[in-house]
């Protein structure tokens, strides 16, 4: 089995810093992105819990689309929210992303190290990849 990483060439976080981990790895048929923030070109995109949140999971797709993964292939997703006010409209966003097919989740509220009110992150598996 082999690993690929994708993004190890220097993703960019919040005020231009290299960041030291790869935007997503894949082996043995699993893709596990990194956490997403809302953030666009290294800054964090301004708005409320939907725009944040819509943002964030935009930023997993793309990697998922670049790995050749879909919406489909989400298999478990790890959210964090830094209000539990925001769990509601959190939700909404989410049903949206994963209609009929939701995958596993966990969702908790904590502090975050970027500015910003949403992190989340991945996990999707193709048994053809395996």
């Amino acid at each position: 089995m082999s690993i690929k990483r994708y993004g190890v060439e220097g993703g960019v976080g919040t005020g231009g810093q290299k960041l030291p981990f790869a935007r997503a790895v894949e082996a043995g048929g699993w893709l596990r992105v990194s956490g997403q923030t809302p953030m666009t070109d290294g800054e964090v995109v301004e708005g409320g819990i939907i725009e944040q949140t819509r943002l964030a999971f935009d930023n997993c797709l793309a990697i998922m689309q670049e790995a050749g993964y879909g919406v489909e292939d989400v298999v478990h997703v790890t959210a964090v929210l830094t209000d539990a006010r925001y769990f509601s409209s959190f939700n909404k966003v989410f049903a949206e992303i994963f209609g009929a097919n939701p995958p596993a989740r966990i969702c908790s509220v904590q502090d975050l190290v970027v500015d910003c009110k949403v992190e989340v992150d991945v996990s999707c598996y193709r048994a053809d990849r395996a």
